[in-house]
C-alpha cells in the first residue's frame, strides 16, 4: 500500500488550522511548516503531529518546496491551513494511488466559500494540481500563484478540496495587498510591458470573465462583490508594478 505525507505551510492559522488537520488524520504522515506564527497555530498543530518545523519565510514556493523534503513517503498531498479535504476526496486519493501505476500527480477540483455562500460559477472551473509522487514533482520559484511542476503524467479526481480563503471582507482586502505586492515583484523580474494598457482594459476584462463569461451573477451579491475585487485586484497589481518601475528609473 502506498503511503501519503501531506504538507502544510503556515502563518498565523489557529481560526483555520485544526479544522484542516482534522480532515487529514488519515494520511501516513503530517508535516507542517511555520514560519514564525505568532498565534496558537503551532500548539494546535503539534496535537495532530510531531513533524512540526520552524523556518523563516522563503517565499510560497520555496516554502513549499521545503516542505517537501522535509516529507517522509512515496505521495504528497499539498493542502493549504484554510482548506480541508473531504471524506470522499480521501476514500478516493487511498484508492487511486494504489490503482493508478501509471499516473505521478492528480488535479483535484476546489470549491470556495465566499462570504457565506459557496460561489458554484465566479471561481469555476478550480483545478488545482496537489496529490503528487515526490521523487516526480516540485515546486517553481514563483512568489505568488506557486503550482507544481510534474515530470510524468496526470489524472483528475472526482471529489473535492473545500477551501475557506477569507475571515471577512477585511481580510480579503490585507491578503490583496499581500498578494499584489508580490504579483508586481514578480512583474519586474520578468520585464512586463505594455503598463498603460493593462492598467486601462485588463481590470475591466476581468471583471467581464468573473461576472459574465463565468456566470458570477448566478452567484448572488457574493458573485458581484467578488468580482469587483477580483477587478480591483488586477488593478492594484499593474498600479504596484508602475510604481516600482518609476521607483527603479529614479534611482538610476
Amino acid at each position: 500500500m502506498s503511503k501519503i505525507s501531506a504538507i502544510i505551510i503556515t502563518y498565523n492559522e489557529e481560526k483555520n488550522i485544526r479544522r484542516c488537520l482534522s480532515s487529514i488524520d488519515w494520511v501516513d504522515e503530517i508535516v507542517v511548516i511555520d514560519s514564525k506564527s505568532e498565534d496558537g497555530t503551532v500548539s494546535l498543530a503539534q496535537k495532530y503531529t510531531s513533524k512540526v518545523f520552524t523556518q523563516e519565510w522563503l517565499g510560497f514556493a520555496r516554502q513549499k518546496e521545503f516542505a517537501r523534503r522535509q516529507a517522509s513517503f512515496e505521495w504528497i498531498l499539498n493542502i493549504d491551513a484554510d482548506e480541508v479535504v473531504t471524506p470522499e476526496l480521501a476514500q478516493e486519493i487511498r484508492k487511486k494511488i494504489n490503482a493508478s501505476p501509471e499516473i505521478d500527480g492528480f488535479w483535484i477540483r476546489r470549491r470556495s466559500k465566499f462570504l457565506g455562500r459557496w460561489i458554484e460559477h465566479a471561481w469555476q472551473p478550480d483545478w488545482v494540481l496537489r496529490l503528487f509522487r515526490k521523487e516526480k514533482g516540485f515546486f517553481g520559484e514563483e512568489q505568488v500563484h506557486e503550482g507544481v511542476i510534474i515530470k510524468g503524467k496526470t489524472a483528475r479526481l472526482k471529489g473535492m478540496i473545500e477551501h475557506y480563503p477569507f475571515l471577512s471582507l477585511t481580510h480579503n482586502l490585507k491578503k490583496l495587498d499581500h498578494y499584489t505586492t508580490l504579483s508586481a515583484s514578480q512583474m519586474m523580474q520578468k520585464g512586463k510591458s505594455g503598463i498603460l494598457l493593462k492598467l486601462l482594459f485588463s481590470p475591466i476584462l476581468s471583471f467581464f470573465k468573473t461576472y459574465v463569461l463565468k456566470q458570477g451573477f448566478r452567484d448572488g451579491i457574493p458573485g458581484l462583490i467578488l468580482s469587483g475585487i477580483r477587478s480591483f485586484y488586477v488593478f492594484t497589481k499593474y498600479a504596484k508594478y508602475w510604481e516600482l518601475k518609476n521607483k527603479r528609473k529614479a534611482m538610476n
